[in-house]
């Protein structure tokens, strides 16, 4: 990336089983003493079973692996090791050197993932699949996709991967916020104070959480900052699928976590304009390589009548998935 990219590429400490071919695959590997990890081995299993903070799911490996890194970063921070057993389910007889294992296919992996943020994400890909079948499936639709496609000097058209797969702009945000409520003439005991503080960063979570355009945080961060850059990646942004009055199409907040997690996913726009095939091609230096961009931005606000410093740290994570 240039300097004067407002984002940068993630490190590949984090990212170093993701960045090349089919390198998701390496994500899951099975816990076999002496064995190399080899995803296509025969006993590997096609579809996993999950276990997303209580909520049950079962996945085709496929779908997994398709799944934006970024996400798949989060869900497996270690890798998905296939053979290892959760705590839950370990017993003294375990110690006895039992052979009756757990089949792969029947292993519960657990995952400290949001559910509801993973179905909203499959939900999408399988629009997204249709919508691309459905356009591409008359000749017209084809030969026009191919003459933009041939707008792209850089990219081969035999070996374009926007040609047989539709591509999604995956744009994700952490949000860390941090409460500091100005002077109280009130005085509380220890233990109120405990619970007051808990009451408002819950508060203050809830008011975050309702503040959901996506630009605007960046926006405000370019009015004060003027960022020619920033402004230039809101604009690629637009040019590619999004709207500058967006809203995030998942947001939450974490369990027990002064944070809040949000996604948007859109389908990049490949028809049209010239300018959208040039969006298209740098946007491919996205693909299996999300890059992040974070800044810090405060305002003071008004909490059930409580005047609170309130402090955000917001984490950009833009990826672009092919499904």
């Amino acid at each position: 990336m240039a300097s004067e990219s407002p984002i940068t590429q993630v490190p590949e400490t984090n990212a170093r089983h993701l960045g090349q071919g089919n390198d998701a695959d390496q994500l899951i590997y099975q816990q076999q003493p002496g064995n190399p990890s080899d995803p296509t081995n025969s006993s590997f299993p096609n579809k996993l079973k999950l276990d997303l903070r209580g909520t049950r799911l079962d996945i085709d490996r496929e779908t997994l692996v398709s799944l934006p890194e970024s996400l798949l970063i989060v869900m497996f921070p270690n890798g998905l090791i296939l053979g290892k057993m959760h705590d839950d389910d370990y017993e003294d007889e375990d110690d006895e050197g039992s052979n009756d294992s757990v089949a792969l296919e029947d292993q519960v992996n657990y995952v400290d993932f949001d559910p509801k943020c993973l179905d909203f994400v499959l939900q999408f890909y399988r629009h997204a699949q249709q919508v691309f079948a459905d356009e591409h499936r008359g000749d017209n639709n084809a030969s026009n996709f191919q003459q933009g496609a041939n707008a792209m000097p850089m990219i081969n058209p035999n070996q374009n991967p926007l040609l047989t797969k539709q591509a999604i702009i995956v744009l994700r945000e952490e949000l860390e916020y941090f409460a500091l409520p100005l002077a109280n003439k009130d005085e509380k005991s220890t233990s109120t104070a405990s619970t007051f503080m808990r009451q408002l960063k819950i508060d203050c979570g809830k008011h975050l959480l309702e503040r959901d355009q996506i630009f605007t945080a960046l926006q405000r961060n370019i009015s004060k900052e003027n960022n020619v850059a920033e402004q230039h990646l809101i604009d690629m942004l637009c040019d590619s699928g999004f709207s500058r009055d967006d809203k995030w199409g998942y947001r939450a907040m974490e369990p027990m976590k002064t944070c809040i997690v949000s996604i948007a996913l859109v389908m990049l726009k490949t028809t049209g304009p010239e300018n959208h095939m040039a969006t298209a091609q740098k946007l491919l230096l996205f693909w299996r390589k999300p890059a992040r961009k974070c800044w810090w931005d405060g305002n003071a606000v008004e909490i059930n009548e409580q005047s609170v410093r309130l402090w955000a740290r917001r984490t950009w994570t833009l990826e672009l998935a092919l499904v």
